[in-house]
């Protein structure tokens, strides 16, 4: 792709877009709350935020990108092949800014769409990335491409390249249908690669995996339970003789690891320890973002919690897995998708463990106890602070507080 179409370091320009990232997403309620170590205390409401959470770098750059890609180009027609990020309330800001999207959930095919885009269009590839077929096409239409592909991502890109590249079948820890492992299971195809992969979802599916290295089921039966995660052509026989693991960057830290040594024992066990290494690589490719977030929900339920609050979309993977932590010790968990899910004593929540791709909203009442009541907050990657400090004023109000004490 010529340079001048191709941009991956934005343009420059944030300082001329920065108030408009600021009136949209930045918040005065979070800030108070920070400089109060975060705590908010107000009547007999507590509400401790975790010492890591909302926007990470990258979706912040990605944001940043979109908005300056915006200014940069106002009289263009602007596309974005998805989501630019797992939160409704932001990618609802870029349609109001004009910039139109090419496809909508996990089973949106955008390149369907490419054959009408030509060289006075401009696209944005998200912070998810794209897969390599999809940025080769629009490279032959000539538009002109925004990568806002986040590092954590590429830095596993690059693992599974080198896997492919030495012959290496990719085992990737991820959901197969999700934007990021689509876009990383293509990187397979680059630069040589053998093109090998197979995702697996969690350690029930590693399990079949396992049990195939260890002939405890035939290639056929792993076919029949995992052929949604499986490359094109792929032989269990031939592809899983040298397997390297890497993962979708927001999945569970703890779970990563553990199908990474589940998988790590069944090569000994089939090859020999000596022989490891001829057959088997791990490479720790969770985002530090990610994991700084699952880090400090842990360290803030040390404290003694009557509700729990997560924030974010979805469909958002990283969120999604701050629920199901804060769920097993904390049995008042809600994760919400914003600050207007909670109306006094009701609140519009998605139950902590359903699918990733459910669109299921429940309304509850009564979730707020009487009576004095500690509330552990925390917010998903792709949240913006201006949601998390409408959370915090919903939830005071719902209780007849006033921020005033907070904000003075």
């Amino acid at each position: 792709m010529k340079q001048e179409n191709y941009f991956r370091r934005g343009f420059k320009m944030r300082g001329e877009i920065q108030h408009l990232l600021d009136r949209d997403y930045r918040s005065e309620i979070v800030e108070a709350a920070r400089e109060r170590g975060n705590l908010v205390e107000a009547g007999d409401v507590t509400i401790r935020i975790a010492d890591e959470f909302g926007f990470c770098y990258g979706v912040d750059r990605a944001v940043d990108y979109a908005f300056q890609t915006r200014e940069k180009f106002p009289d263009r027609d602007i596309y974005i092949t998805g989501d630019m990020i797992h939160n409704a309330s932001m990618n609802d800001r870029l349609r109001e800014m004009g910039i139109k999207f090419l496809s909508e959930g996990f089973d949106g095919r955008p390149d369907e769409k490419f054959d009408e885009l030509g060289p006075e269009d401009v696209i944005i590839l998200p912070a998810f990335g794209a897969p390599v077929d999809w940025v080769m096409k629009l490279r032959e239409r000539g538009c002109i491409v925004v990568d806002t592909t986040c590092g954590s991502v590429l830095s596993v890109w690059k693992r599974v390249t080198r896997y492919a590249q030495k012959g290496f079948t990719s085992v990737i820890h991820g959901k197969y249908y999700h934007e990021e492992t689509k876009a990383t299971a293509s990187q397979t195809t680059k630069e040589g690669g053998n093109g090998k992969f197979l995702v697996v979802r969690n350690l029930k599916e590693t399990a079949f995996v396992t049990d195939f290295i260890r002939g405890k089921i035939d290639a056929d039966e792993l076919r029949e339970k995992l052929s949604h995660g499986m490359c094109p052509g792929f032989d269990p026989d031939e592809d899983l003789k040298r397997v390297g693991v890497a993962n979708q960057t927001t999945m569970l830290m703890k779970e990563t690891m553990a199908v990474g040594e589940e998988i790590r024992k069944a090569m000994a066990d089939r090859y020999g320890e000596e022989n490891l290494d001829e057959h088997f690589d791990l490479f720790d490719t969770i985002c530090s973002a990610t994991q700084d977030r699952q880090d400090a929900l842990f360290e803030l339920l040390e404290h003694d919690l009557d509700v729990m609050v997560i924030i974010g979309g979805y469909n958002s993977s990283n969120t999604n897995n701050l629920a199901i932590i804060a769920a097993e010790k904390v049995p008042r968990s809600y994760h919400i998708a914003d600050g207007d899910c909670i109306r006094g004593d009701l609140i519009d929540h998605k139950p902590p463990g359903s699918a990733l791709d459910a669109r299921e909203e429940i309304e509850e009442s009564g979730w707020l106890p009487d009576g004095p009541v500690r509330i552990g907050l925390t917010a998903g990657a792709s949240t913006p602070n201006s949601q998390i400090g409408l959370a915090i004023k919903n939830i005071l109000e719902a209780r007849g507080l006033s921020l005033d004490d907070i904000l003075t």
